[in-house]
């Protein structure tokens, strides 16, 4: 696996997170049942991670070439900004979430992992794929994250994109009891 230095500087600028969902929020595996439906398997810590993001008021959103049912309701559970699926010019969708915010590409990052998705990581500020993206993806993307997809690399750029900006340390001790007072 390529190893490429988790771009700080870039991060530090982030306003708004997308995210592809087939590979990357989940392992890339669709089940599908003899009647009709079909499954996917989502990890919580990527779920977590998307949280925090949000509580640092940072956008997130997903944006994904296929149609499921499954991915509104993982996108309400999550309390995402938008979810935009069926998409075939992810780079359009993401240009009228930048427009709706006033932001800018530079403003923006993405995580996808295949051939669809090279059009959108190239154009924003910072690129990043999991462990088992595409080689061509891994090959121009801005970062690699050493989980797979479905497994915890959301969860690694959120804390990354976090650290970079300071706020990780605060949303930690978030999650701790307060100190006693008086004893």
């Amino acid at each position: 696996m390529m190893i490429k230095q988790f771009p700080t500087e870039k991060a530090q600028k982030i306003k708004l997170v997308a995210l592809d969902v087939d590979g990357v929020l989940t392992d890339g595996g669709i089940v599908l049942h003899e009647t009709g439906s079909e499954s996917k398997r989502f990890y919580v810590r990527d779920g977590l991670g998307i949280r925090l993001l949000a509580r640092a008021g940072i956008t997130v959103g997903l944006i994904t070439a296929r149609h499921s049912q499954l991915v509104v309701r993982r996108g309400q559970e999550l309390n995402l900004a938008f979810v935009h699926q069926g998409i075939k010019n992810k780079w359009a969708a993401l240009q009228g979430e930048m427009n709706q915010r006033n932001l800018v590409a530079w403003q923006c990052a993405y995580m996808g992992d295949d051939l669809v998705d090279l059009d959108l990581l190239s154009r924003v500020g910072l690129s990043a794929t999991p462990a088992d993206g595409q080689p061509e993806v891994m090959e121009r993307v801005d970062w690699i994250a050493s989980h797979k997809g479905g497994w915890g690399a959301v969860r690694e750029l959120a804390e990354q994109i976090l650290k970079a900006r300071g706020e990780w340390s605060n949303l930690v001790q978030s999650f701790l009891p307060a100190p006693e007072e008086g004893g």
